[in-house]
């Protein structure tokens, strides 16, 4: 079995090796913000029938669900962000899994896959400004959400530049196509990844863990 395993994510087939891991990352990255989604959902019925809840990850001044769900951020759209997870990832989901059997999207589902999860990418980034910012305390469930949303985003992005599904100019698609198959996106992935880290343990490394 595990031979079978090991053959099938390293087929000779560059595209189709490449194929099974991207769906693979973007399976288990939506699975995770699912996770985390249902998690911060449970969460905020908690907090609305008693406010004075401990959550079970509050931590410490800095390492606190509560406070950052007690902010009049965690609703920005009228109703807890975390149910945005809950609609969304279970149709990237649905791609992963089509996509590691082999199972190609329509053009047109893509590309306005690729623009509704560029913007949960980007929502996902500005509550991590927010909470590192102006709230001034981490809920590492919403870490969760942004570091699982970050390697989705860069998975699709890279299937979907790769097979054309853009509508890009054609100077830029070329661009863009050579930028992915020298496996630069996955420079910029690593690099947006240490920078948050960095971020975070540059202002809040001395209380952690206090």
């Amino acid at each position: 079995m595990l031979a079978s395993i090991r053959n099938y994510f390293t087929h000779n087939d560059k595209i189709t090796r490449d194929n099974r891991w991207i769906y693979l990352s973007m399976l288990v990255g939506a699975l995770l913000s699912l996770l985390a989604a249902f998690v911060l959902t449970n969460d905020a019925f908690e907090l609305a029938k008693n406010p004075n809840t401990q959550l079970s990850c509050s931590v410490n001044a800095v390492i606190n669900c509560g406070t950052v769900a007690k902010s009049q951020y965690n609703e920005l759209l009228g109703f807890p962000n975390s149910f945005i997870g809950l609609m969304a990832e279970p149709v990237v989901i649905t791609i992963a899994i089509a996509g590691l059997a082999g199972i190609r999207f329509p053009k047109l589902f893509m590309y306005f896959a690729q623009i509704g999860y560029s913007l949960g990418f980007l929502f996902a980034w500005y509550m991590f400004g927010l909470s590192y910012f102006v709230i001034g305390a981490l809920c590492p469930w919403c870490l969760l959400v942004t570091l699982s949303t970050t390697f989705v985003f860069f998975a699709m992005a890279r299937v979907n530049i790769r097979d054309n599904n853009l509508y890009l100019p054609s100077k830029l698609q070329k661009s863009l196509h050579k930028f992915v198959e020298k496996d630069y996106d996955k420079l910029v992935l690593a690099g947006l990844i240490v920078i948050g880290v960095a971020a975070i343990i540059i202002k809040y490394g001395a209380e952690l863990f206090a």
